[in-house]
């Protein structure tokens, strides 16, 4: 599986990526279709008030693509965010999966 970490409108730095990757790969755990995960960090404002945007798109088997965004100042926090609303959506998706394949005589 591969992840690519892009920045618009930042640097992103071997901390940042190393962040992102281990994080967004952990996604594997929730669902093991997942094909390429594409995490896009955003910088909007200046130095003294940025505000960071995380776009996480998971690319997934027998699905849409599953995409996430999280906000904040603080760009770690906001990766972990958008990670973990994936994995919600993750999870949901295999529920239905779970529930689809299981068919209640009656």
């Amino acid at each position: 599986m591969r992840v690519d970490v892009v920045g618009l409108g930042l640097e992103v730095t071997d901390p940042i990526r190393l962040h992102a990757e281990e994080k967004s790969g952990k996604l594997t755990r929730y669902y093991d279709g997942i094909q390429q995960i594409t995490v896009r960090l955003k910088k909007q404002g200046d130095h003294t008030h940025a505000e960071f945007e995380v776009e996480l798109t998971v690319d997934a088997e027998k699905h849409d693509d599953f995409v996430s965004h999280a906000t904040g100042d603080d760009l770690y926090l906001a990766i972990d965010a958008a990670v973990q609303k994936c994995a919600r959506q993750l999870t949901d998706f295999k529920e239905k999966l779970k529930l689809g394949s299981h068919h209640p005589r009656g």
